[in-house]
């Protein structure tokens, strides 16, 4: 988070909302961090003297200092990219998330539809289902 916000800052001022989207959009939806992460990296920078934060239109909003701007521009390797990280070893996520996403849509019809039969076997699919993603990861085939 540390990495990305210093880079991002070094583009242009930003606040903490506008760095989670562009996060986001970087990172193809791989990484949208937390304002739980985002903040507290935000008010770090401040504390070491590298961010410094303006109201702008209402908004908290994060500028590099001079400092800021040297430790970026001398630790530009180390700092790297890191929503290419994030991207990294994602192949197959977005399917898969929208596969979890389907099976969600169903759960939430038999949960409010379905009868407590239903719903028990419901319960049991999902519970072997759960057994089979762990074979999967074990590369059992049986």
């Amino acid at each position: 988070m540390r990495a990305a916000a210093l880079l991002l800052l070094a583009e242009q001022p930003r606040h903490g909302y506008d760095l989670i989207q562009e996060i986001r959009e970087r990172s193809e939806e791989m990484w949208t961090p937390s304002p739980g992460s985002v903040y507290p990296v935000l008010q770090q920078l401040e504390d070491e003297g590298l961010v410094e934060f303006e109201r702008v239109d209402g908004r908290k909003t994060a500028s590099l200092t001079a400092a800021g701007r040297t430790f970026v521009e001398e630790n530009a390797d180390e700092l790297g990219i890191p929503w290419a990280t994030a991207k990294a070893g994602s192949e197959g996520v977005h399917e898969l998330g929208h596969a979890l996403r389907s099976l969600m849509g169903a759960f939430r019809q038999v949960t409010s539809d379905g009868t407590p039969e239903q719903r028990r076997q419901a319960a049991a699919l999902l519970d072997d289902t759960r057994r089979q993603l762990y074979r999967v990861l074990a590369g059992d085939d049986a």
